[in-house]
């Protein structure tokens, strides 16, 4: 398969800009328009073809039998696919490999480049301002210098390509092809009048809570004013320390469970917290508005998934659209539907994390509660309340549920009692219930806390120098890291042992302190994620059936409406088969079919 490497230069001003639209927008602008491109065809000599050239020279290959390899690909091929109706076989993003090799880093073209190639400066993105915004058609002498830079970009992204592919696992490429395929060929339809109405809907809303509440918009925007308002009302006002001055402030965040607690503790005042929450968070409206924006002209949505946003290999959102974490039973995710003649499947995971730590753990009787298809939180919250609980139980159920997916990781009875107190609706528990919960928990599933040792060893060994090979199932140490199975690392960059704290460098986000417990939290997540994408990409390769977005342990795909009972069980198959470096993990999941996203 031939490799096309690539880089459009397009128009851009103050406003047509990619920090002010979403390539959608962008692309799809009247003031869209390429000013060139650079082409390398295998290790050809990079061309550079210009505004009247760029069409022909476009057209003049067989894109359906070539590899593509942009650095931040989804933009590059969405102008590909979309204004040229070009579609390449495969999709390579050197950005996206950046992020998989270094995910604590930066994965721009000049960071990479210093990355990977640090003893070779003839390796480096030229750093020289071209003055060319706002204009339209470029005059001679600015369009050699953009070429000129074009060139160079296209010859280091082919650079990092070949330095990265050889070694990189071929599952992950195949998940970053499709990663890019989600966003430069989607086929989830977007159904405007519903977000057009849930926004409008959303802000009258807000309007109506403003009006009960006594208040002015500004009075509850305002830390300092709404503080003022409670005190005058006889309310003590919760505070914490700033992180960023030290200072002691209002503690007005929904995480802050002071804030929880006072709310809980005046419900005649509801409708007041009701009016401040509608105010500060806008989250429903954006996003509706950021959902109109990202739609294409055919009605359908770009999916705009970050590959490896997090050092675990898990997903982010992109595009300022985080499809991750829209909220069950939402209109949001209900303007999310099949085209004509097609339907949505739905495939989720059940309790994944929680079924990873207890095969890690090797906690039998955990997993043979999952193998028997038990409740496994009101198995728990049984436990706790010492008689037998249903999910028609939900307080007592939920406090089991938080029990048995935050306590496997070493949180401790303070933080369960906040965690407790945050959810929703929030449960206040003594710190006497909380600390004897915590003790419980540990003493009915011992292997777990030892786990946490096991942890803080493999911490250790990866700081060991002598070369001696050490393992945990299906994990291998090396310097800095732990080998997953699928052949990705999970990093600690720098990782030292000083004080009794277990510290790494976490990248712009600066020092970072682990332990036993974290690690072990890491490493379930890792796991996770690679039981999950490894399926994604399975069911990718049915036939006539295109995944088309995943949220955390859910994967959703599109095919046809004939035959759907046939289809949903070939996808319910994959969803519930273990891989093979993990086989006794006993896996569940749900599964439906839909014109809508609706789950």
């Amino acid at each position: 398969m031939n490799i096309i490497t690539l880089d459009f230069e397009t128009y851009y001003d103050t406003e047509h800009s990619l920090s002010h639209l979403s390539t959608v927008q962008y692309v799809h602008s009247p003031l869209f328009k390429v000013w060139g491109v650079g082409i390398k065809i295998n290790d050809a000599q990079t061309e550079w073809f210009g505004a009247d050239e760029c069409t022909d020279a476009i057209k003049a290959i067989q894109w359906d039998e070539v590899a593509v390899v942009c650095h931040n690909t989804p933009f590059d091929a969405y102008i590909l696919t979309q204004h040229y109706k070009c579609t390449p076989k495969y999709y390579y993003d050197t950005a996206a490999m950046a992020r998989g090799l270094a995910p604590n880093e930066s994965a721009s073209l000049k960071a990479t480049c210093e990355r990977m190639f640090p003893d070779d400066k003839t390796m480096r993105k030229g750093d020289e301002l071209i003055n060319a915004k706002g204009i339209f058609d470029l005059p001679p002498d600015i369009e050699e210098q953009i070429a000129g830079y074009c060139i160079q970009d296209v010859d280091l992204t082919y650079a990092l390509y070949n330095s990265m592919q050889p070694t990189y696992p071929q599952s992950e490429l195949d998940l970053i092809d499709l990663t890019c395929r989600m966003f430069v060929e989607p086929k989830l339809v977007l159904n405007k009048p519903l977000l057009i109405a849930h926004k409008e809907e959303v802000i009258q809303d807000t309007l109506q809570y403003i009006a009960a509440s006594g208040l002015s918009r500004a009075q509850l925007a305002s830390q300092k004013q709404f503080a003022e308002h409670l005190e005058s009302i006889n309310i003590t006002v919760p505070t914490k320390k700033s992180p960023r001055t030290g200072k002691m402030i209002p503690a007005f965040s929904k995480t802050d469970a002071a804030y929880t607690q006072m709310c809980n503790m005046h419900p005649e005042h509801k409708a007041l917290w009701d009016a401040r929450e509608a105010v500060k968070s806008r989250i429903e409206e954006t996003r509706a508005q950021r959902m109109l924006d990202g739609c294409t002209e055919q009605g359908t949505l770009p999916v705009p998934l970050r590959y490896y946003a997090a050092h675990t290999g898990r997903f982010g959102g992109n595009e300022k659209i985080n499809l991750q974490n829209l909220p069950r039973g939402s209109k949001l995710r209900n303007a999310l539907q099949a085209g004509a003649g097609q339907m949505l499947y739905v495939a989720d995971l059940s309790n994944i994390e929680a079924r990873m730590l207890a095969w890690l753990a090797k906690e039998q009787d955990l997993l043979d509660s999952f193998v028997a298809g038990e409740d496994v939180y009101s198995n728990f919250a049984g436990q706790i309340y010492n008689r037998t609980i249903t999910k028609a139980d939900k307080l007592e159920r939920y406090v089991g549920k938080t029990a048995i997916l935050g306590l496997g990781y070493g949180m401790g009875a303070d933080k369960y009692k906040a965690v407790l107190a945050q959810g929703t609706p929030g449960i206040d528990v003594t710190k006497e219930t909380a600390l004897s919960i915590v003790t419980q928990y540990r003493a009915m599933y011992p292997n777990i806390p030892q786990l946490w040792s096991i942890g803080k060893q493999l911490l250790f060994y990866m700081l060991d120098q002598t070369g001696a090979q050490y393992s945990y199932g299906p994990l291998q140490v090396a310097s800095n890291a732990l080998k997953l199975p699928n052949g990705m690392y999970l990093q600690y960059p720098k990782l030292r042992y000083a004080n009794g704290d277990f510290i790494y460098d976490s990248g712009r986000t600066g020092i970072t302190r682990t332990h036993g417990p974290r690690l072990v939290e890491n490493i379930v997540q890792a796991l996770a994620r690679i039981v999950i994408t490894d399926q994604m990409l399975a069911i990718q390769k049915l036939p006539e059936v295109d995944v088309v977005l995943t949220v955390h342990d859910e994967i959703i795909a599109l095919s046809s409406d004939k035959n759907a009972d046939k289809t949903l069980k070939e996808i319910m198959t994959i969803m519930t088969t273990a891989p093979t470096w993990c086989s006794e993990l006993p896996l569940d999941a749900e599964g439906a079919y839909s014109k809508i996203y609706d789950k």
